[in-house]
């Protein structure tokens, strides 16, 4: 209880979603705080998390893990800290996906499959990984692997959907599939561009451009978005 009262302002921060000052404000804990270590750690590598600062994330999110391993009381954590660890451990493994760590991804995902945590997302994420390494096939088995778990999982719908797309697979069901994830996240970039990319292979090109355009206003840096509205433009 202690330990919570003294990370009540930061925590609150990053409810709010002010993750730099969350960041600030755990970053300048004093040693003699008395707060635990492990919660630290937790909620700093949440926040580089949050900000894109992955290098630093990683740090913290696997100190978090490793000391839960190195820990003689790990049977006997609460239920709580241990979903704490998991979480940890599937961030570690998106982080390394994102950072082009595939084998270590894979690592913490099967590590996870083996826990029985969050099934359904972890088999979306094995399914990304299986994607990167140009296995179409394992990547849409693991994308329905998932949707069977979960049927309304967002990210599995629109990864199963842009995969189709790109193979040129069912394109009526990879619209179906990019809809109900845009029913889920209408905000997301990458809904919206996968959205997009279903319609510009449907050859529906005014559907095409208004989703493209959607998704670049949301994350205009994003090299996949700017290639399909490339293409767009080439073939419009």
């Amino acid at each position: 209880m202690i330990t919570k009262n003294i990370l009540q302002e930061g925590i609150d921060l990053y409810n709010r979603r002010n993750y730099s000052a969350s960041l600030a404000f755990f970053l300048g804990l004093s040693a003699d705080s008395d707060a635990d270590p492990v919660d630290v750690s937790y909620y700093l590598g949440l926040c580089y998390s949050k900000l894109k600062r992955y290098d630093d994330a990683l740090l913290y999110l696997e100190n978090v893990v490793t000391s839960s391993e190195s820990d003689d009381s790990i049977n006997s954590e609460s239920e709580h800290e241990l979903d704490r660890v998991l979480q940890c451990r599937y961030l570690l493994a998106v982080i390394y996906c994102i950072t082009g760590r595939k084998k270590l991804a894979d690592y913490e995902l099967n590590k996870l499959l083996d826990t029985g945590y969050k099934p359904a997302s972890v088999y979306a994420s094995l399914a990304y990984i299986a994607w990167q390494q140009d296995d179409v096939k394992q990547c849409l088995d693991y994308y329905e692997q998932s949707l069977a778990l979960e049927q309304n999982n967002q990210t599995a719908l629109n990864g199963l959907g842009y995969v189709l797309a790109c193979e040129n697979k069912d394109l009526p069901k990879a619209l179906s599939f990019c809809k109900k994830a845009y029913e889920i996240s209408p905000n997301s970039a990458a809904v919206l561009d996968s959205l997009g990319w279903v319609y510009y292979k449907l050859g529906i090109m005014k559907e095409a451009r208004q989703y493209l355009e959607m998704a670049k206003k949301i994350d205009g840096d994003n090299v996949e978005i700017k290639a399909h509205l490339a293409a767009l433009e080439q073939n419009s």
